[in-house]
């Protein structure tokens, strides 16, 4: 039987997607879930406990605990079998990410970047020399990992790197010189994934040991959150690197490192899925037992609504975060791990879905700094008191929408690369852009469903939004042309309006998945969300193209146009206080995020 053709990367703007493709949260087995309690149980005992501790920084208690998380299996998810670890799929990692995210902030991050971006260089772009000598270790937590990309005058430009690299004269070594900033993990971490230009040109990446000469760490960095993670510079004075420890190919670190913060990226959506969830529980537990004017806060309309937020911005994230793994892995079906080529197609496949993992990165941290700051809000004044987990948890949220790369950066990689497949012809998105806008504008394109089914106007509505949007880039792109990479608020528009599509349909298809195994009578909260969800990707779709058109056109065009998207987006206004109050009400009731 012929192998299913891969989906492409970004081709949700441009097709239908059947329910029953999308893998989602309740496609999880009960062997998966008993790891994700696993890491649940792990971080409500042995983290949660000790966040006033973990706060100061203590020396050793960072390893103490990342030693204690290698001994149940935690840091092991993503290691392959051969070289000690369990070898998993990667939505049960995500999973396992998202129950770590619980803890919030500082050991979410110490954590995170040890299985991630700590370890993962090694497993897709190591030589099986490098594998078989650092991952069992890296696996149990007898070695920990860190990253080393960014540099005192090279945040975003990682290309911009000065760090050197020179080979020896027996061309045994290479020695190595550079500072490295912002580096999570440093002031404990036994190896690094360290990016330097050999000759000064061919940016390579290299793994390099914090015992060998030249290796050294400045000063822990005073931060605004994350204060119990350890953040410090990088380093290098003529480090004598084995030429066996280049990572991957000489002028070839720059696959590693975007690479690499594909899966960074991912990881970091699922982390907030958590954190927000432990979040809203906090939230919740907050307004039903604070009263004013007589009555617990949680009775009041606006505090409703901003539960009510909270739940819809995390329902949405978690149903992103498990559609993109589940692309992923059904990416990696038909690929054999015993070729030798496998790391290489594997590191590709990943890279296929880079526009819904830099989604991903920008919308979960948007969504979790959104979830945060309405918790703080419920908590009023008590909020703004550090003796509150929230004061906490609203300083380290904040540093999400700056690494893995800035949300700037990440929105202009996701309009950059649709147009860049395009052109090479591997997405139909600059030609289908074109062709909404010419039939757009053409009398009578607007239609809409008339409904029946359950979500079916939905459906229709999701239909119009994605012809708005390339009605709206089709204009950007003619009038723009190759200059279009200048016009960075153009990008970020687009970007935008394309993860507005793609977080909106993620949710509607899980809850159409779930309505089909189901029914609709189990699935109420679903569905409310669903409709939420729809009705402000219609206002962001109108209200974003709106500016965008208006930035790109004048006169009767821009008239024409700015018609054209009001006939796509027209539609009559979802009552939303009606649909907040039940989504509040039966969260409220659970105590906890709960959609069933």
């Amino acid at each position: 039987m012929p192998a299913k053709p891969m989906t492409k990367g970004g081709i949700f703007l441009l097709q239908e997607t059947p329910p029953h493709e999308i893998f989602t949260p309740e496609d999880f087995t009960s062997d998966q879930q008993l790891i994700a309690h696993t890491a649940r149980e792990f971080i409500d005992k042995e983290v949660l406990p000790r966040i006033g501790e973990i706060e100061t920084l203590p020396a050793g208690l960072n390893r103490q605990l990342l030693t204690k998380a290698g001994k149940v299996g935690l840091l092991m998810m993503d290691v392959p079998e051969e070289y000690g670890g369990m070898g998993l799929d990667l939505s049960t990692s995500m999973l396992v990410s998202e129950n770590v995210g619980r803890s919030g902030g500082s050991f979410t991050a110490t954590i995170s970047d040890h299985i991630g971006i700590g370890t993962l260089p090694i497993i897709y772009a190591g030589s099986d020399y490098l594998r078989k000598k650092y991952l069992p270790k890296l696996a149990t937590g007898e070695l920990l990992g860190a990253y080393a990309l960014t540099e005192p005058w090279s945040g975003s430009d990682a290309m911009g790197a000065r760090a050197s690299a020179v080979l020896s004269r027996n061309g045994r070594h290479y020695v190595l010189n550079g500072v490295k900033q912002f580096i999570t993990n440093a002031g404990f971490s036994d190896l690094f994934t360290v990016f330097a230009k050999v000759d000064g040109q061919k940016f390579t990446s290299f793994v390099v040991e914090a015992a060998w000469p030249g290796v050294s760490t400045g000063q822990e960095e005073h931060k605004m959150g994350l204060k119990g993670s350890s953040t410090r510079q990088l380093i290098l004075e003529n480090v004598q690197v084995p030429v066996e420890n280049v990572l991957g190919e000489v002028g070839r670190g720059h696959e590693v490192a975007f690479n690499m913060l594909n899966l960074g990226r991912l990881k970091l959506g699922a982390a907030c899925v958590g954190a927000a969830k432990g979040l809203i529980e906090t939230a919740v537990a907050y307004a039903k037992q604070r009263h004013q004017f007589g009555r617990p806060i949680a009775s009041f309309g606006l505090i409703k609504h901003k539960i009510s937020e909270m739940t819809l911005k995390t329902f949405v994230c978690e149903s992103m975060v498990y559609r993109t793994t589940g692309l992923i892995d059904a990416s990696m079906e038909d690929l054999d791990r015993m070729d030798s080529e496998y790391s290489q197609k594997a590191v590709r496949n990943i890279g296929e879905y880079a526009v819904e993992c830099s989604m991903l990165k920008v919308y979960g941290s948007e969504a979790l700094d959104l979830v945060v700051d309405e918790a703080v809000q419920i908590f009023g004044g008590y909020g703004f008191i550090e003796d509150y987990p929230v004061a906490r948890a609203y300083r380290d949220s904040r540093i999400n929408r700056i690494f893995e790369g800035t949300n700037e950066i990440n929105r202009l990689l996701i309009s950059e690369t649709l147009l860049r497949r395009s052109l090479k012809g591997e997405i139909p998105f600059v030609e289908a852009a074109r062709t909404a806008a010419g039939e757009i504008l053409s009398p009578g394109t607007a239609q809409q469903s008339a409904g029946g089914k359950v979500l079916e106007e939905e459906r229709g509505f999701l239909s119009q939004a994605k012809k708005g949007f390339l009605l709206c880039a089709g204009v950007a792109i003619q009038r723009y042309l190759d200059r279009i990479e200048e016009e960075q608020e153009v990008l970020g528009m687009m970007a935008d309006m394309a993860m507005a599509i793609f977080a909106t349909e993620s949710c509607l298809l899980r809850t159409l998945k779930l309505i089909e195994k189901q029914g609709s009578e189990k699935c109420r909260i679903p569905i409310l969300l669903s409709r939420l969800a729809m009705a402000s990707l219609l206002d962001e779709i109108n209200g974003t193209g709106r500016t965008l058109l208006a930035t790109a056109a004048e006169g009767d065009e821009l008239q024409a146009q700015l018609a054209g998207l009001s006939k796509l987006t027209r539609h009559t206004p979802t009552n939303a206080v009606a649909l907040r109050r039940q989504v509040a009400d039966h969260i409220l009731e659970a105590e906890k995020y709960q959609i069933r």
